[in-house]
Order: C-alpha cells, then sequence, then structure tokens
C-alpha cells in the first residue's frame, strides 16, 4: 500500500505531510515592520540627573546659566518635539597598511521648526551606525533661534523670519540670510529650505556663494547664521 494521500475531485489537499514527514504550509507568514526597541536613557551626569528628576524643565535654564550638555538624553527630554532628518551621506575611503578602508560619513540635521536646530556628523563601517552617531551629535549641537520679522515691506510682530540679515561663512561657502516679507515663502535651494524649516523661518531671502554642493561647509554657514540671531539680538 503506497503512502500518497488520496484527495476526492474538487477537494484541494491542506495541511498533509510533506518532505520529511513535516506538514506542508500554504505560504510564509506575513511580518509585519521589525519594530526597533527603544533605548531607557540613564542619566550620567549632574544636569542628565536634574533634568530626570524635574528640577531643570526647559532650555532657558541650562543657556541662562552656562551649563554643558554632555548626554543626547537631556535634548530628548527637554525638547520631546525635536525632528531628526538625514542631510547627506557618502563614504570615506582611506588607505591603510592592511589595505584600503572604507568607512560611511552622514550628515543630520535636528529640528523642531520653533526656534531650535542644530547639526552633526558621523561615521562608521555600517550606514546605519553613522546615522546614530550623527543624529546623537545633531542633538547636543542643538543651538537656540531667535525668530522675528525684521522686513520694512511687513512689518509685522509674528515670528516667521530673522529679525536683521545674518551672514554666515563654513569652510568656502558664505550663506547670507535676509528678513522678507510674511507669504514670500523660502527663496533657497532644496537642502538649503529644509534647514530653514527644521529651523521655524518661514520667509527668508537667502545667497550662497562658494561650493554649495558640499553640505557639510553649507549647513555649518547656516548653522551659523542663526546662531548670530540669538547672541546679537
Amino acid at each position: 500500500m503506497s503512502g500518497t494521500v488520496q484527495t476526492k475531485p474538487g477537494q484541494e489537499r491542506q495541511g498533509g505531510p510533506g518532505r520529511f514527514g513535516r506538514p506542508e504550509r500554504s505560504g510564509r507568514p506575513n511580518r509585519g515592520p521589525r519594530k526597533e526597541e527603544e533605548v531607557v536613557w540613564v542619566p550620567r551626569t549632574e544636569l542628565g540627573k536634574k533634568v530626570a528628576a524635574g528640577l531643570i524643565t526647559n532650555m532657558d535654564e541650562i543657556y541662562s546659566n552656562g551649563l554643558r550638555i554632555q548626554e543626547a538624553g537631556i535634548i530628548k527630554k527637554l525638547l520631546p518635539d525635536l525632528k531628526s532628518e538625514v542631510i547627506d551621506v557618502g563614504m570615506v575611503q582611506k588607505m591603510t597598511p592592511n589595505g584600503q578602508q572604507t568607512k560611511f560619513k552622514a550628515l543630520v540635521a535636528a529640528g523642531n521648526g520653533n526656534g531650535w536646530l542644530g547639526i552633526g556628523q558621523g561615521k562608521s563601517k555600517q550606514m546605519r551606525v553613522a546615522i546614530e552617531k550623527a543624529t546623537t551629535n545633531a542633538f547636543l549641537n542643538v543651538s537656540p533661534i531667535k525668530l522675528g520679522c525684521g522686513s520694512w515691506e511687513c512689518r509685522c510682530d509674528q515670528a516667521h523670519s530673522v529679525p536683521f540679515k545674518v551672514r554666515g561663512k563654513g569652510g568656502s561657502v558664505v550663506v547670507e540670510i535676509v528678513p522678507a516679507p510674511r507669504g514670500l515663502g523660502l527663496v533657497a535651494g532644496g537642502k538649503i529650505r529644509n534647514l530653514l524649516k527644521l529651523a521655524g523661518l518661514k520667509d527668508a531671502w537667502t545667497t550662497a556663494k562658494g561650493s554649495t554642493a558640499t553640505m557639510n561647509s553649507t549647513s555649518k554657514a547656516i548653522l551659523e547664521c542663526l546662531r548670530q540671531t540669538f547672541s546679537q539680538g
């Protein structure tokens, strides 16, 4: 007597014995997207312990006292609406005695669209690790930005542009941001426009000179421009 399983006409075979006596599966189960486990922040510095305990509740207290931020968890705690965006990625090659070594580099910007912006860079042999390092550095480099209306054509009391004309330099790139009237929008290139949106600007004229394709220098020039609004304003 053979070991085959006979089925009636019109009846499909389900759950029959497969290879090595194991039941056959009609198809693979649908798996949802993999969820990464959130790492619980454990403060290590005195400032981090005060923030975790609720003794410090906003970023103004840190900057007014001149305290140094050494943990990205402090920024995430005090600025929960901060968002990160990858600006640029690339590869770095280095010749070593063992041969050519290749690493990935990433440039990430972090902002909440309401007067806070930070830019960080990270390198690693894996792209994911490089982005994580750049994101952490971007959180640590977050700086306050003063928004306002410095346009003589508008003269409103809303914080939609820069309060005055600012100029910044990063490497060979020089960027100038001029206040614009409300409703004009951001007159800038694609990547520069994204950085200004993360900072919270809605209307502005911009001019850029130099190798603007080098986002490392361009982002530094923009961050220096926006920092001047807080230091000089």
